[in-house]
């Protein structure tokens, strides 16, 4: 009897540890349920988690994928979507079921919109509104959207707001209510097959992007980061973030108040550690782009210096090899950027407005080597793109770095690190990087607790 008692003892101790644990969970995701955009100041309570963050797992390279995507859950029960990180946009929109013209993915992996419009006369519809593409004669309409890209791809649709279930670093469960687009009407018309993802995760400098929103909630700082492998994966966080003391390398933003990009210089660039004579650069730094693009005119000085240095050397012209504009070849396949690095020479991107601001750039940072055992410049003309003289920091330049873009202070850093080395719990990373919180990588997985009204689906369509 005595044996027996004690094992009813352990029983119901282990039964009153559950529901507390589970109690505190619960209390996380009420708490949050209800939160909404605001305007103005956040709460106290909200502003009590400012100094939070959220991790996400990145999937994704430069070549042969393309691009570098992440998962987010939306709605309640949640949904998961994979989105192409881009920090040269601010909307984040996904395929919708509404029906769609140009998406990419079954009708099992779109959004099905609910009675979930964000009106015209909310402040964000005129914030992803142009001038005079914004019309709202009935405060009360739906907001419609449209989004040009560089690449001269496109999407149009309408504005929505839905749950966004996110857990933060400090172990909060929450679900804030997040504005984004649902695309019915998706266009691709540059040199590239578009992702196969099911959206754009816009992370830009604008009010409309989910970085400001969440910043408006009182959540997390104002501030991104990501960390692209060269292999493939890599991490992406959200909010303010326990950097370094020391080894970051920062250069002001551009301030312009209607740029909403992430632009920084002048800047002149270095080949073999020697000036090229190039100077005055104005950069962008875009995630969404895989590849670097220069202007026509410093595109073909480069392009003029790294041939003239290949002279005399083991390579050749490639013409065959598609994958890339101009790339070469050896009397064997290639295997490894290590078999030909010796051949090329780095490049830095100095800063001048600030002292020894510099992005250093090893060969291995501006080629890839193709499946046919070809190298091929990861640097293109942008002139070509349709992008004019603008010269845009691509994926390919960021690999293994933590690139941090914190708006809170207008500024831009990296540092160099194994982004193939994702944060441990079990174990404190001291590669000059931060305390981390795997345990909460990423977003919330679990359902909170809900009651919702069935809605009807509307079917949108630009008027």
């Amino acid at each position: 009897m005595e044996k027996k008692s004690k094992r009813i003892v352990s029983l119901v101790t282990m039964m009153l540890l559950f529901f507390i644990v589970m109690a505190a969970n619960f209390r996380g995701c009420f708490s949050a349920a209800s939160q909404t955009p605001i305007k103005g100041k956040p709460t106290t309570p909200a502003n009590d988690r400012v100094g939070s963050s959220v991790f996400f797992r990145v999937t994704g390279n430069v070549y042969p994928t393309g691009h570098y995507s992440v998962i987010l859950n939306i709605g309640n029960p949640p949904k998961a979507f994979d989105l192409d990180i881009d920090t040269g946009s601010d909307l984040t929109w996904v395929q919708c079921d509404a029906p769609c013209k140009g998406c990419t993915k079954p009708l099992d992996k779109l959004y099905k919109p609910k009675n979930n419009r964000v009106p015209c006369a909310s402040s964000l519809c005129q914030a992803i509104s142009t001038g005079q593409n914004y019309n709202c004669d009935i405060p009360t309409e739906q907001c419609d959207y449209e989004v040009q890209y560089a690449d001269l791809g496109s999407s149009l649709g309408v504005l929505l707001s839905d749950y966004f279930p996110l857990r933060l670093n400090n172990g909060s469960l929450l679900q804030p209510r997040i504005a984004f687009g649902c695309g019915y009407d998706q266009k691709y018309l540059g040199p590239h097959s578009p992702p196969d993802t099911a959206g754009i995760l816009g992370l830009g400098r604008g009010k409309a992007s989910i970085l400001s929103q969440l910043r408006n909630l009182g959540i997390t700082q104002n501030v991104v980061g990501h960390c692209f492998s060269r292999v493939t994966g890599g991490f992406l966080f959200f909010g303010d973030h326990h950097f370094p003391p020391s080894g970051i390398t920062w250069t002001p933003m551009r301030r312009s108040s209607s740029d909403t990009l992430y632009s920084s210089g002048p800047a002149e660039l270095l080949f073999g550690g020697k000036p090229t004579g190039i100077k005055g650069l104005q950069l962008i730094f875009d995630s969404g782009s895989s590849y670097t693009y220069f202007s026509a005119q410093v595109y073909q000085s480069i392009l003029n210096l790294v041939r003239k240095d290949l002279s005399g050397k083991p390579l050749r012209d490639a013409p065959e090899e598609k994958a890339l504009a101009v790339c070469w070849k050896t009397a064997k396949p290639i295997k490894s950027i290590l078999d030909i690095k010796s051949f090329f020479k780095p490049l830095t991107i100095n800063f001048i407005k600030a002292k020894n601001v510099q992005l250093q750039l090893a060969p291995e940072d501006y080629l890839i080597i193709t499946k046919d055992g070809n190298v091929c410049l990861g640097i293109l003309n942008g002139g070509e793109q349709g992008l004019g003289n603008l010269n845009v920091i691509g994926d390919i330049f960021m690999q293994d770095r933590v690139v941090v873009y914190d708006n809170e202070r207008q500024q831009i850093g990296w540092f160099p690190t194994n982004c193939n080395r994702l944060p441990n719990v079990d174990r404190e990373y001291n590669e000059g990087f931060f305390q981390p919180y795997a345990a909460y990588f990423g977003i919330l997985e679990e359902r909170c607790p809900a009651t919702y009204a069935s809605e009807k689906t509307k079917l949108f369509t630009k008027k």
